[in-house]
């Protein structure tokens, strides 16, 4: 970690308890930025046990999913169960009741706040803010590539835009091919978790890489280059504060 970027590797993830109060029950969590137990944005990776089901609760801000192994469900407490895999997304609105449930051997959702603290509340809490809940399953990610988007420099990277607007802040899937070696440039804030894949980074040409795997998190605060050789086709999620590149 250092003052103008900040790279954490799937090794040096440092993990606690969703909910402590729950023990051994809870989901395991991990900040990757920020802190969830105050006011402010925070991004965090939790871990599910195999058959977790939650009560009908609510929070008392809205998030944003993304599935990084497993299959994950979060829905109104009397939907039919939809498994998201690895490569899906969600939002889910403050104040609406919901249910969240893991049915893979393994399970790991990317979760983003842009306000804390992240609070599990009971469902008789429910109100309606006003925003209404997304799923999005991997298979309907829709792609666009360097045809489509003014973002893209090199001709074999995707991008999938989530929510937000190119010039403020803004979250994407981006999908880079087996060997590429190139860049993602900026000059705002960004941030960006690997959901797929696997890859060695460097920052700004600078001489230390770290091996990249499902989970591990990159950012910058700066402008930079945030340099990526891929050994495998990887999907990376992308949170910015204005547009990006990859080159």
């Amino acid at each position: 970690m250092a003052d103008d970027h900040t790279v954490i590797s799937t090794d040096n993830i440092n993990w606690g308890m969703l909910n402590p109060a729950r023990g051994e029950a809870s989901p395991k969590a991990a900040d990757l930025w920020g802190d969830r137990t105050k006011d402010m944005a925070t991004g965090m990776l939790v871990k599910f046990q195999k058959g977790f089901s939650s009560p009908p609760h609510i929070h008392n801000i809205t998030y944003r999913g993304v599935v990084i192994e497993g299959l994950m469900h979060n829905d109104d407490p009397s939907a039919e169960k939809m498994w998201l895999p690895s490569g899906s997304f969600w939002i889910q609105p403050a104040g609406e009741s919901h249910i969240t449930a893991a049915n893979g051997e393994e399970n790991l959702i990317y979760l983003e706040i842009d306000s804390g603290p992240y609070l599990v509340e009971p469902e008789d809490h429910a109100f309606d803010n006003g925003e209404r809940p997304i799923n999005m399953a991997e298979k309907n990610i829709f792609w666009l590539n360097v045809n489509d988007a003014t973002w893209l420099e090199s001709g074999n990277a995707q991008i999938s835009y989530l929510w937000g607007a190119p010039e403020t802040a803004n979250g994407s899937f981006v999908k880079l091919p087996a060997g590429f070696s190139g860049s993602i440039e900026s000059d705002k804030d960004l941030k960006a978790v690997v959901v797929k894949g696997s890859a060695s980074y460097q920052w700004n040409n600078q001489p230390a890489t770290t091996a990249l795997s499902p989970s591990s998190f990159f950012s910058s605060e700066v402008k930079g280059k945030h340099l990526i050789e891929a050994d495998t086709e990887v999907v990376l999620y992308v949170k910015s504060t204005g547009r990006f590149t990859v080159k």
